[in-house]
């Protein structure tokens, strides 16, 4: 059977591409985010979130099964990392704080099998992309997904090299590139940045990607340009929906709570 990337596909028909982040190791949750109609993608966060890769075949099989793509972040650019994740049915990976064309070049080599890259033949447990040994072989070169996050004002600035070493999606994370940049989220500073990245992106044809937290910053990014947007968490939905929840039966608005690390 052939390799089956919804994702990809999704992305090769020009279509506006919203997904979810998952921090939490629970099928459940990714089963019910993956049913919601509209969801292209979720992206699976083994780096902050509390996912490891013993949970990548469950999740992976759970998310795919309701024909959805899962993406998986790992904790760093190391092939073996790269290896596990893939061979777990992965539709693609996601590489935080890829900040040079150095970085991004071993990436897109550790995602590849010989003669275009170093990964080791080993597929498995694949299930999650429709297909196994030699048929999964056959595609996953040219069908998964390699994304890179874009966190650095290095990454800004080397963005048209990296995106010349083979990557298919440049996702800005903008709570990380602030922080690195010393400037404050939102700032013009800030959102020069990423329209760099936007155009570059246009300009190379490639997929550009942003992380949003919530509906309002999504349909903003994607009135922007962007292709590929989260729309928000599965930790800011469990907490926001029982907190306004908590309140309305309260009469009361609690002070001071947020949901995620990422609110500034």
């Amino acid at each position: 059977m052939p390799v089956d990337i919804p994702l990809r596909k999704a992305l090769n028909a020009g279509q506006k591409a919203p997904g979810a982040w998952l921090t939490l190791p629970s099928t459940a949750i990714a089963k019910s985010i993956a049913r919601t109609p509209g969801v292209t993608w979720i992206l699976v966060d083994a780096e902050h979130g509390l996912i490891t890769d013993r949970d990548y075949y469950d999740l992976t099989n759970t998310i795919a099964s309701a024909g959805v793509s899962p993406i998986i972040r790992i904790p760093d650019e190391k092939p073996w990392m790269i290896k596990r994740a893939l061979d777990s049915g992965a539709h693609g990976i996601m590489i935080p704080m890829a900040n040079s064309p150095e970085i991004v070049r071993n990436v897109v080599s550790a995602c590849k099998y010989p003669p275009n890259g170093i990964r080791g033949f080993g597929p498995m447990f694949t299930h999650a992309t429709g297909a196994i040994g030699g048929d999964y072989k056959a595609e996953a070169d040219q069908q998964l997904i390699i994304s890179v996050q874009i966190e650095h004002p290095n990454a800004v600035k080397e963005i048209d090299a990296i995106l010349a070493e083979g990557v298919d999606v440049a996702f800005i994370g903008p709570f990380d590139l602030s922080v690195s940049m010393g400037v404050q989220f939102g700032s013009q500073e800030h959102e020069d940045a990423i329209a760099k990245v936007l155009a570059a992106c246009k300009k190379a044809k490639k997929t550009s990607a942003i992380f949003c937290l919530t509906g309002e910053q999504a349909e903003k990014r994607f009135a922007q340009g962007f292709d590929m947007v989260s729309v928000t968490t599965d930790i800011d939905t469990l907490v926001d929906g029982f907190a306004s929840a908590l309140a309305t039966a309260t009469g009361k608005l609690k002070e001071g709570t947020t949901s995620s690390g990422y609110a500034t």
